[in-house]
């Protein structure tokens, strides 16, 4: 597994704060290939540090988000966010991941059940309005929504998506 390191913000990351999440990510290891990729963010806020990690496998990303007072804190409760979700997906992941990877550690079974299959509760079907991103946020905000799915009048009508970040601005996704 690879690592980078990036900062935001100002923040500095020690040599120490690299090993020691270096270590805990290589717990990691067993789930993943060795051409897998680890992108750890690190930001320091008023009271508490961040970390995003992100895991690039193939074409499969995992990610992780923590806050906590310290950096160890940060990671430890990624590396943990990360299991779970490996954990809670695996029968879906045994195909993709490294072979014997859910072999290991039996304690981690009991408490995480894997689903069978995702359950889809609710359909919702509409028609997509050309409108540019402005209209689309917009419309999202009048709605209360956390997204919003329309046709790009400015991008040739292809189909975008608008939606509210943590940080109170607002993202594009456009389609090739």
């Amino acid at each position: 597994m690879t690592f980078t390191f990036r900062t935001k913000r100002g923040a500095d990351i020690t040599e120490k704060n690299k090993a020691y999440a270096e270590k805990r990510l290589s717990k990691l290891e067993r789930y993943f290939k060795q051409d897998s990729e680890a992108h750890i963010l690190y930001e320091e806020m008023k009271d508490c540090k961040r970390a995003e990690i992100t895991i690039k496998h193939g074409s499969m990303l995992f990610r992780a988000v923590t806050t906590a007072p310290d950096f160890g804190g940060t990671v430890d409760k990624a590396v943990d966010i990360l299991v779970r979700q490996i954990h809670k997906n695996k029968t879906r992941l045994e195909k993709r991941l490294r072979q014997g990877a859910f072999d290991a550690p039996a304690e981690l079974e009991d408490e995480l059940v894997a689903e069978d299959e995702l359950d889809i509760i609710r359909k919702k079907h509409f028609q997509l309005k050309p409108m540019t991103p402005e209209d689309a946020i917009l419309q999202m905000n009048m709605l209360g929504h956390l997204f919003y799915v329309f046709s790009d009048s400015s991008n040739d009508e292809t189909i975008s998506v608008v939606y509210r970040r943590n940080d109170g601005g607002y993202g594009l996704i456009e389609t090739e």
